[in-house]
C-alpha cells in the first residue's frame, strides 16, 4: 500500500480481529458487506469474524454464500471447504444432523476424484462426529484414522481433532487405558499452541467431554482449569459457554451447587446465540443440579425447558417425578428412557453406548424398588455393575456399589447392603462427592438399622442429613486455592478523575461510565453482575431495572433467519427421504425429531397469521451498553497504563453477566 493510502474496512477488520476486537471486526465487516466492498475471497474473514463475534447466524449464511461463490467460480476443492466447514459449524453448534449430512454429502461429491487436500482431512473430521453421534462408532473410528493420516500431511489441526476422536472411541469401545493413554497425549500437545482457537478449544472441549462421560472427575477438573486458563484469552464462538457448563459439572460434583447454578445459568446465557438443540446440555445440568440443592420445582423447569430444546431430560425428569410422589410416572418415563433411549447428539454421552445407559440403570434401580419391582431393580442393578466393571472408573464403581447396596437391603441382606453401602461411601468420599456420598451414607444407615445396629444407623443418618443441609443452603462452597499474598492496588475516583495504582505505577483516568462498572467489578473478584443490575446501581434508579430498554427488541427471528430455518427443514426432509428408500429407520427417527424441534422454533417465533412474535430487550440492551463502556474504559486505560490494560483486557468478562476474574493462582487485590 503506497504511504497515505486509507486503509479499506476489510484491512481495518482483519486487524481488528488480529488484535481480538470482534465486535469491531464485525461491524466493519458488516459494513462492508452492506455496501458491496465485500469481495468473494474475504467471506471466509466475514464467517469466522461472525462466529467470535457470536452471531452463528451470519456464520452459517456466509458459508453457504462462500459455498455458492466458489461453485460459480468452477473453485470444486474450496466449494467442498465451505460446505466442509458449514457442516462442522451445524455439527458442534446446532447438534442438527440431517443438515450436517446433507453438506457433507455435497462436500464429497466435489472431492471425488480430486487429489487429497486439506478439505479432505476437515471432511473426515466431520464426518468422524457425524458417525459417532448418530451411534455408529465402528464407521467413526475409520474416518478418525483418515483425519489423523491425510491431517498430519495437510492440517495439524484435523489431525489433532481426529487424535481426540480415536482415543474417545477406544474409551466407548471399553479399551480405557489405551484411549486414556492417546487423550492425555492430544490435551499435551494443545497446550503448544500451534493450533488455531477454534481448533484448540475443540480439543480441550472434546477431553472433558470424554473424562466426564467416563466419570473420571479428577482428571476432568485438572483439564477444566486449563481449558478456564486458555479461556480467559484465547476462546472464541461457544467455547467460553461450554467451558462454564464444564465447570458448573464439577462444582456440582464438588457439593458447591449455588456456585455451579450460576455457572450453569450464564453458560445458558453465553451459549444462546451459538447453539440450538444443544442447548438443551446446560439447561439439563441445571437440572442435575438443582435436584441436588432440593429445589424441585426449578428442576423440573429446567429439565422440560431442556426437552423442549429437543434434548433427552431423562433420569433427571424421572427423578423429579420420583420426589413429587409420582412414583408410576417415575417408572414410566425411566423405562421408557432405557428401552426406547432418544438418539440426542451428545458428546459427552454419545448414543447407543454404556456409558450412556449408566445413569439411567442407577436412576432405575432407586425408581423401582420405590414402587416395588425388585425383579427389575435387580436386573438394573446387575448391568450397571457390568459397565462399571468393564470401564473401571471409581465413580460408575461407587454407584454400582450403591445400587447394589439397595437391592440387598430390599431382599432382606442387611450384611451385604452394610458391605456394599460402606464401599460406595469410601468410593465417593475419595472421588470428592459429598452429595453422592451423603446419599450412600443414608443407604448404610438403613442397612445398619435393619442389622440392629441402631447407634451406628443414626450416626450414618446424622451425617448424612447434615452434609445434604450444608449443600442445600449453600454452606458448601468452592474449595479456596493456595494463592499466597496479594498485592493491594488502588481504583478510587477524584471528582472527575480516577486514580489507579497497579504494579507499582499510578496513572489518573477520567471519570467515564465505563470506570464506574469496572469498579464494581474489580471490588468482589469473581462475582457475576447482571448487567441490568449494573445499569440500576450507574443510575441509582432501581426502577431501571424495568424501565431500562423499554421498547422491543424487534422480531425473534428476522427474514434471514426464518429463510435459514426454512432451508435447514428442506435440508431435514430430504434426509428423511434418503432415509425411508435405504430403510434407515433410526436416521429417519432422528431426522424426524429434528424436524419437530424446527417446527416448533419458527412456531414459537411466528403468531397468529404469520405477525412475527417481538423479543424483549432490557437485557440486550444493557448488555450492549455496559459492554460498550467497559471496553471503551479498558482502552483508555491502556492507552496510559499497557500493563493494567492488558489484564483487565484477561480477567474483565462482559456479556449478560459481566465478572472480574483474575487467575487464582496470583490474586490481585483491589481498594476502591
Amino acid at each position: 500500500m503506497t504511504e497515505g493510502a486509507a486503509v479499506g474496512p476489510v484491512e481495518r477488520a482483519g486487524n481488528a480481529a488480529a488484535r481480538g476486537a470482534w465486535d469491531e471486526a464485525f461491524a466493519l465487516l458488516a459494513e462492508a458487506d452492506a455496501t458491496g466492498a465485500l469481495a468473494g475471497p474475504d467471506l471466509p474473514l466475514l464467517g469466522g469474524v461472525a462466529y467470535a463475534a457470536g452471531r452463528l447466524d451470519v456464520t452459517i449464511d456466509t458459508w453457504e454464500r462462500a459455498y455458492v461463490v466458489c461453485i460459480k467460480a468452477g473453485d470444486e476443492v474450496s466449494a467442498a471447504g465451505a460446505a466442509v466447514r458449514l457442516a462442522m459449524h451445524l455439527l458442534f453448534d446446532t447438534a442438527l444432523m440431517a443438515p450436517v449430512r446433507g453438506w457433507l454429502a455435497r462436500a464429497e461429491r466435489l472431492l471425488e476424484g480430486q487429489g487429497e487436500t486439506a478439505p479432505h482431512a476437515w471432511l473426515a473430521v466431520v464426518r468422524t462426529y457425524e458417525r459417532l453421534l448418530t451411534g455408529d462408532q465402528v464407521g467413526a473410528r475409520r474416518w478418525a484414522r483418515k483425519a489423523v493420516d491425510v491431517g498430519s500431511r495437510w492440517d495439524p489441526a484435523a489431525a489433532a481433532i481426529g487424535r481426540v476422536a480415536e482415543a474417545r472411541l477406544l474409551i466407548l469401545d471399553g479399551r480405557v487405558a489405551e484411549g486414556l493413554v492417546l487423550l492425555d497425549a492430544a490435551g499435551v500437545a494443545t497446550t503448544s499452541g500451534e493450533l488455531d482457537p477454534l481448533s484448540t478449544g475443540v480439543v480441550y472441549c472434546e477431553l472433558v467431554c470424554a473424562l466426564q462421560g467416563l466419570a473420571l472427575y479428577d482428571v476432568a477438573e485438572q483439564w477444566t482449569e486449563a481449558m478456564e486458563r486458555w479461556c480467559d484469552t484465547n476462546a472464541i464462538g461457544s467455547l467460553h459457554g461450554r467451558c462454564r457448563v464444564h465447570r458448573a459439572e464439577i462444582l456440582r460434583l464438588r457439593g458447591a451447587c449455588d456456585e455451579a447454578e450460576r455457572q450453569a445459568l450464564t453458560a445458558c446465557d453465553e451459549l444462546r446465540p451459538y447453539l440450538r438443540r444443544e442447548l438443551g446440555w446446560p439447561l439439563n445440568e441445571l437440572g442435575r443440579i438443582r435436584l441436588h440443592k432440593g429445589d424441585i420445582a426449578g428442576a423440573e423447569d429446567a429439565l422440560l425447558a431442556a426437552h423442549r430444546a429437543g434434548w433427552d431430560p431423562q433420569p433427571g425428569l424421572a427423578l423429579v417425578r420420583l420426589a413429587q410422589g409420582n412414583g408410576a410416572e417415575a417408572v414410566a418415563s425411566i423405562r421408557d428412557a432405557l428401552e426406547l433411549p432418544l438418539r440426542v447428539p451428545w458428546k459427552e454421552q454419545p448414543p447407543n453406548t454404556d456409558l450412556q445407559r449408566a445413569p439411567l440403570l442407577e436412576a432405575q434401580v432407586e425408581i423401582e424398588l420405590a414402587s416395588g419391582d425388585i425383579g427389575r431393580a435387580r436386573h438394573a442393578a446387575a448391568e450397571l455393575q457390568s459397565v462399571a466393571s468393564r470401564f473401571d472408573s471409581k465413580a460408575l464403581v461407587a454407584g454400582a456399589a450403591l445400587a447394589r447396596s439397595r437391592v440387598q437391603l430390599a431382599e432382606g441382606d442387611a450384611a451385604d447392603a452394610e458391605r456394599s453401602a460402606s464401599e460406595a461411601v469410601a468410593l465417593w468420599n475419595d472421588v470428592g462427592a459429598p452429595y453422592e456420598a451423603a446419599v450412600a451414607r443414608l443407604v448404610l444407615a438403613d442397612a445398619h438399622e435393619a442389622a440392629g445396629s441402631g447407634h451406628r444407623a443414626v450416626m450414618e443418618r446424622e451425617a448424612g442429613r447434615m452434609i445434604l443441609e450444608g449443600i442445600r443452603t449453600g454452606a458448601v462452597r468452592p474449595a479456596p486455592r493456595d494463592a499466597g499474598a496479594a498485592d493491594v492496588n488502588t481504583f478510587h475516583c477524584e471528582g472527575d478523575y480516577w486514580s489507579v495504582s497497579f504494579s507499582s505505577q499510578t496513572v489518573r483516568v477520567r471519570n467515564l461510565k465505563g470506570m464506574r462498572y469496572l469498579a464494581r467489578l474489580l471490588v468482589q473478584p469473581a462475582r457475576e453482575h447482571h448487567v441490568v443490575d449494573l445499569v440500576a446501581a450507574e443510575t441509582g434508579n432501581a426502577e431501571a431495572v424495568l424501565t431500562y430498554g423499554l421498547s422491543d427488541a424487534g422480531p425473534i427471528l428476522d427474514a434471514r433467519a426464518k429463510d435459514a430455518y426454512r432451508r435447514r427443514l428442506a435440508e431435514i426432509d430430504e434426509d428423511l427421504d434418503e432415509a425411508s428408500v435405504l430403510g434407515d429407520a433410526d436416521r429417519a427417527a432422528q431426522a424426524q425429531s429434528e424436524r419437530e424441534f424446527l417446527v416448533r422454533e419458527l412456531a414459537g417465533a411466528v403468531g397468529l397469521g404469520g405477525r412475527d412474535r417481538r423479543a424483549a430487550s432490557s437485557s440486550e440492551r444493557a448488555r450492549a451498553g455496559v459492554t460498550r463502556a467497559v471496553r471503551q474504559a479498558i482502552a483508555r486505560i491502556s492507552e496510559l497504563h499497557p500493563n493494567l490494560g492488558e489484564h483487565l483486557d484477561r480477567t474483565i468478562r462482559t456479556g449478560t453477566y459481566c465478572s472480574y476474574v483474575p487467575d487464582p493462582r496470583v490474586p490481585t487485590a483491589w481498594r476502591i
